[in-house]
Formats: C-alpha cells, sequence, structure tokens
C-alpha cells in the first residue's frame, strides 16, 4: 500500500504523523513518492482555530481529488470535534485524537475490502497515555518524544481541552526507555512535547513534574541535546531552571505561551499568571541560561481588548526582549467561551493591531541575531545544498556554513554574519 499523509497543526500533531509512519512501514507499506497517486490518503488534522478547521477541510478535499480511488482516512482533533464533517468531506476512516494503532488498523481494512470504520471517543473518559513509537520522519535528525497529552486549563479561547481530553503523562520509566532507543539510533537531538507539558505527572501514582521527567530523559540522551516543547509559565520556578540548566542537555530556546502582554486580558483569557510573574519566569530563564532564546505566542484584538490594553502588550513584549514571536489575530472558536463574549473586535482592528505587534516582533528578531555575531554556537547540521550546510543552534536559529557532509553532526560554529533570518559562519 502507498500511502500520503498530510499534518495540520502543533508539533503534537507531527509527532504523532511520524508515529503512524512508523507503524505503516512497519507493516510493510511506504510512502508516496512525489506525483504517485496513493492507495491512501490521511489527513491529521488541527481545530485550534476555526481557520485550522478550514484548512483541514481544505486539504481532505484536495488530496481526494489528486488521489482519485484512493481511501481517504481523517484524524486528529478536527475530526474529534466534528466527526460528522469529516464524513461529508467524503472520508472511509474516521477517528479523533487517540488510538493510532488501531487507526492504521482500519486504513488496511479499507483498502483491502472497502470497510469503513468510525472511531471516535469521548475525550474525558480516556485515562491511559497513548504509547506511540518515538522517533522522527524518515531522514531527519532531530527526533520528538511525546510525554503528555490532555489539558485542563480551560482558556476562554481555547478548544483543545475538549478535543484531548484529561491530562495523561508517559510513565517516567517510559520515557527514558525511549529516550535510551533514541540515543542509540544516533540523533543529534530530541525534542519532549505535549499538549501542556507544565501538567507532566499530575495524574501519575508518583505525582513526578516536568523537571523529573526532563532529568531521567538527560540521562538516558547519550549524545543528543534535549529541546522543550511549549512550556507554561507557572511551571518555571527557580527549582525547574536549576535542575534543567544542572543537566548541561537543554537546548537554551524556550517557548513560553504568552498570549497577552495586558493583565486585564490575561484575566479574561483564563490564564494562570499575570505579567509580572511572567516577567520573572524570563528573567529566571536568562539567569540559568545565558543567552538563550525566547520566543512567544501572542493573540492580538481577544474580545473587550482596548487600544490602551493592545499598547501595553506591545511594550511588555519590548521588555521581555523576545528572539521571535508566533503572532496571532484572535480567531473566534464555536464552542468556546470566548466566542460569546461581547466586545467582539472588528476584522480591521484585528489586522492592525497583528500588524504593529509583528513590527515589534520583527525588530527584536533583527536585534537578537545581530547579538549573535562574534558568538560560538552549537550546531546540529541536517541539510546540505550549493556548497554550505544548514542547520539549527542550539538557541534555534538556522546556521549556514561553508562545508559539506556534516548532516547528523552537532559542531561549534564561530558566527560572522546575518544573512535575512538566518546566520553564517565558520567552523
Amino acid at each position: 500500500m502507498k500511502y500520503i499523509i498530510s499534518t495540520l497543526g502543533c508539533k503534537v500533531n507531527q509527532y504523532e504523523t511520524q508515529a503512524m509512519e512508523t507503524l505503516l512501514n512497519a507493516h510493510g507499506h511506504e510512502c508516496a513518492a512525489i506525483g504517485e497517486i496513493a492507495d491512501a490518503v490521511i489527513v491529521n488534522t488541527c481545530a485550534v482555530t476555526a481557520e485550522s478547521g478550514r484548512k483541514s477541510r481544505q486539504a481532505v478535499r484536495r488530496l481526494s481529488e489528486e488521489n482519485p480511488g484512493a481511501v481517504i482516512a481523517v484524524c486528529g482533533c478536527y475530526s474529534q470535534l466534528s466527526p460528522n464533517e469529516a464524513d461529508k468531506l467524503g472520508a472511509k476512516v474516521i477517528f479523533g485524537s487517540n488510538d493510532r494503532a488501531a487507526l492504521v488498523d482500519a486504513i488496511e481494512k479499507a483498502v483491502a475490502t472497502g470497510e469503513e470504520t468510525r472511531n471516535v471517543d469521548e475525550p474525558f473518559k480516556r485515562r491511559e497515555f497513548e504509547k506511540l513509537p518515538a522517533g522522527a520522519v524518515y531522514g531527519r535528525t532531530r527526533a520528538m518524544l511525546k510525554i503528555q497529552d490532555g489539558c485542563v486549563n480551560f482558556c476562554t479561547y481555547c478548544i483543545i481541552p475538549y478535543t484531548r481530553g484529561r491530562l495523561r503523562s508517559l510513565p517516567i520509566a517510559d520515557a527514558k526507555e525511549e529516550t535510551a532507543k533514541l540515543a542509540a539510533e544516533g540523533y543529534g537531538e530530541i525534542v519532549l512535547t505535549g499538549i501542556e507539558v507544565a501538567s507532566y505527572g499530575r495524574d501519575l501514582p508518583n505525582k513526578e513534574t516536568l523537571a523529573d521527567v526532563i532529568c531521567a530523559c538527560a540521562e538516558e540522551s547519550g549524545g543528543m541535546r534535549i529541546r522543550l516543547g511549549s512550556l507554561e509559565p507557572t511551571v518555571i520556578t527557580d527549582d525547574f531552571c536549576r535542575r534543567l540548566a544542572e543537566t548541561g542537555k537543554l537546548c537554551r530556546h524556550f517557548h513560553l505561551s504568552l498570549q497577552s502582554g495586558c493583565d486585564r486580558t490575561l484575566k479574561v483569557m483564563n490564564r494562570k499568571y499575570d505579567t509580572a510573574e511572567f516577567y520573572a519566569c524570563v528573567e529566571r530563564l536568562r539567569k540559568y541560561f545565558p543567552g538563550c532564546a525566547l520566543t512567544a505566542d501572542l493573540i492580538v484584538g481577544f474580545p473587550g481588548e482596548t487600544e490602551e490594553d493592545h499598547y501595553a502588550t506591545l511594550e511588555f513584549i519590548k521588555k521581555c526582549g523576545f528572539s521571535q514571536m508566533h503572532i496571532f489575530p484572535y480567531s473566534r472558536r464555536p464552542g468556546t467561551p470566548a466566542d460569546k463574549m461581547p466586545e467582539q473586535i472588528d476584522r480591521a482592528v484585528k489586522a492592525k493591531r497583528a500588524k504593529e505587534a509583528q513590527k515589534v516582533a520583527g525588530q527584536m528578531h533583527r536585534d537578537y541575531l545581530e547579538k549573535q555575531i562574534g558568538t560560538r554556537l552549537d550546531v546540529l547540521f541536517e541539510t546540505e545544498n550549493e556548497g554550505k550546510c544548514l542547520g539549527h543552534s542550539d538557541n534555534y536559529i538556522e546556521v549556514a556554513v561553508p562545508a559539506s557532509a556534516l548532516r547528523g553532526e552537532v559542531k561549534s560554529v564561530l558566527i560572522t554574519g546575518v544573512d535575512g533570518d538566518m546566520l553564517t559562519g565558520e567552523l
């Protein structure tokens, strides 16, 4: 069987896609070559915003047209939330955000016999962590390991608790075992990811913490460095930072879930911190990981956000000095409290505020890149192009050097210049 997988959304979706590829390949199936018509098309969907849902539907339609006669399988958060809509798109196999091994079996049956399957459960009834093979899409030098699933924060703009369910954590013994396997396979870096990793361990019998599992993985990581997925500020204590720094394995890049730089807006969003607490986390990370890159997500134009609130946010992100930001105009998501809030912001105003925030973020990004000139960065090389090797530094900046045959190696690079969003240097 030849298959195609299209992935939308977060790093957890990316992880689950590579796990499905691993399962499919283990069953003797192959990824279709570019231009080759597949027997099965799998779309791993996203539902974080209404726009994500639209893109998920669009991907299903496009791939159906490009692969006439293929079995269409849909999984992920969008089909978890709206299985009937997935059915209308002509999917023969419909799963939600769980049970990928059964999904692979259902696709095989559909291709062989035409049998249709719908398997969408109730997320809040899930109790067990779904163990999937860790690793990477073929040919990658960076592997991923999902250590946590689910979220019970119930931010007012977010649908994900309703698509992923309760907190579930990968036991530390299993995390260590998977990390050791990846180290033995020769990966240069492991990314520990999850839906809300700050909550790691609250469901486990011994109540281990995120710091516990990171330190445990570090013990088994061999030559791999460790990169973290998105962090909630609530977990970034002095003890957390100290323990991670002592491993000597952590990449100096931390992605923080900010969402707003205005205390009033944060409260309406049902976030669990204010700007003072957030900034204290920024200072802690810079104390324990000098020169680290701090990146963040930001939503502009949230219901009720005034011009004063917006400009308070702009001043706050300048104060934080992020190296890069992901900026989103607020997108209404049916089924969330924010969708029903009064004082929805006009689309043109949201676009204007996003543009203003992006201008500030762009300047901070350029400033951070300029500060790297003259420093030495450890770079994991991943690709080669036109006489140059390209990879990512430990602080997650793309770096190019004139060299060849370095793929999969970590080398110290003297940074000599900036080329757009990339650094240039020499070994």
